[in-house]
């Protein structure tokens, strides 16, 4: 098909419902559907067509291996959980904090052990900080910043054993496709890492946030605005009853967790070399990334169920909580796997060749990161999804980056950041709101304070890339 203005009307669809709706799964399901008529042009023959492109996603070998990383990571966080890992270490560090800074401190301290994923963090360490908190009668704001500014900024710039990479790895992958780009998916990944320059200003504005910090306490009117907007999910309500009554056990935490960073890294330098590589950092970028992490996660997950078994831990429980962590991320695989059918429809309607003849002819090239980075993080924080905003804004920078000459990795930086963003800043994010709810805060004051600090992270970033830009383009 040629290069036409239709290739754009999925992506605004996405958009737009994603802001109206204030969620992103609808917004991407109306967009593929819109897609496919255009391509199609019945609706019957769209809906089919629909179908042909997830079937299609599906049947592609990296993108399995994707899917599969994520399920079964997150299965391995539900028989942490079960298994009283998580409480075991929430307990034995929480005896040891006397100040705010100390907590402060303890928050930062703990990424060694929770930095596999966002939720996982912050409902690992949420319980202690707020236990600790009540006792103190600490500033709930700069608490709760600090938990949010320490998981969002750190976890996203982690380059293996976290629940982002696989997803960060599959949109470059498929970016890089689409484009043609013999570059490797993983080495543009690690070269993008010092360009996310907004979750970098983020940790730096953190780390001076907590040694500059007072142990001033929690005045009244913030305590007493003790949240009439939590919400309890309901659904949920048993599952946490259960788990309150776990047996604390640490080590049932810290065995799977380092067995699990070991394998990724040794794995990867393992297959690196038997592709040739000479160095560390060669071995890291032609190893085949997705499958290292998917056979490291399965063998962390064999070798952690029968470490469970010798230590007395539940068949039962265990089997049940490993499908119910990675049924938890059945929303991000499913998005996954319509971001990636978007893509699809989006390049069968010109899309690539679109921008080259409308955008990427007037732009300079050292503006491109920017320009994407403030899209990106205005789109991101309406929707509050740094997956979808990633998933919306990739194939998009790929192709400019490509087309204009600009800096692939300072451009794929420049998406990550604008997810980024949105995870840190927004109201509608996952983060956030757990942070909120954990700490009882109420939600929206807590995200326009976090708003106010985040617009220097982002300001400062923008400047950057675009002094970067225009020295590296």
């Amino acid at each position: 098909m040629e290069q036409t203005w239709l290739s754009l009307v999925p992506f605004l669809v996405v958009i737009g419902m994603s802001i109206w709706l204030k969620k992103i799964l609808p917004g991407l399901v109306l967009g593929l559907l819109v897609g496919t008529l255009l391509v199609e042009g019945s609706l019957l023959d769209g809906a089919q067509q629909t179908i042909t492109y997830i079937i299609t996603t599906l049947s592609d070998e990296t993108n399995i291996k994707i899917i599969g990383f994520l399920y079964l990571f997150g299965g391995l966080v539900g028989m942490m959980t079960i298994s009283g890992g998580i409480k075991g270490f929430a307990d034995w560090i929480g005896e040891k904090i006397q100040s705010q800074r100390g907590l402060l401190i303890l928050i930062w301290l703990t990424l060694p052990f929770t930095f596999m994923m966002p939720m996982f963090r912050i409902m690992m360490i949420g319980p202690v900080v707020k236990s600790i908190m009540e006792k103190m009668k600490l500033s709930k704001q700069k608490v709760g910043f600090t938990m949010d500014v320490s998981t969002v900024s750190v976890i996203v710039l982690l380059p293996v054993a976290t629940a982002f990479v696989g997803f960060m790895i599959s949109l470059v992958e498929n970016g890089i496709q689409k484009q043609n780009l013999s570059e490797s998916s993983y080495e543009i990944f690690l070269l993008s890492i010092p360009f996310n320059f907004f979750a970098i200003t983020m940790l730096v504005i953190g780390l001076i946030r907590t040694f500059w910090s007072s142990n001033k306490k929690e005045d009244g009117s913030e305590q007493q605005k003790k949240t009439n907007e939590v919400k309890h999910d309901f659904h949920t309500l048993g599952r946490k009853k259960e788990l309150s009554m776990v047996k604390a056990q640490p080590w049932n935490l810290i065995v799977p967790l380092f067995l699990l960073l070991g394998l990724s890294l040794y794995l990867l330098w393992l297959d690196g070399v038997a592709k040739g590589a000479e160095t560390v950092f060669q071995a890291f970028s032609t190893a085949d990334a997705t499958f290292v992490m998917l056979l490291a996660i399965f063998i962390t997950l064999v070798v952690t169920f029968i470490f469970y078994m010798f230590r007395k831990q539940s068949l039962d429980e265990t089997i049940y909580h490993f499908f119910d962590g990675g049924n938890q991320l059945m929303q991000a695989i499913i998005l996954l796997i319509l971001v990636w059918a978007l893509s699809l429809v989006a390049e069968d309607l010109g899309f690539s060749s679109f921008i080259g003849s409308t955008l990427g002819t007037f732009l300079p090239s050292f503006t491109i990161p920017a320009i994407i980075f403030f899209l990106g993080a205005i789109v991101a924080y309406f929707i509050g999804s740094s997956w979808g905003t990633w998933g919306l804004f990739m194939p998009l920078g790929i192709t400019l980056a490509t087309l204009t000459g600009a800096s692939l990795p300072m451009t794929v930086g420049a998406v990550f950041a604008s997810g980024s963003f949105g995870a840190l800043t927004s109201p509608l994010g996952d983060t956030t709101i757990t942070t909120a709810s954990i700490l009882e805060m109420d939600l929206v004051e807590y995200a326009r304070n976090k708003l106010k600090i985040s617009s220097i992270g982002a300001a400062i970033s923008i400047v950057l890339y675009l002094a970067a830009g225009f020295f590296f383009t």
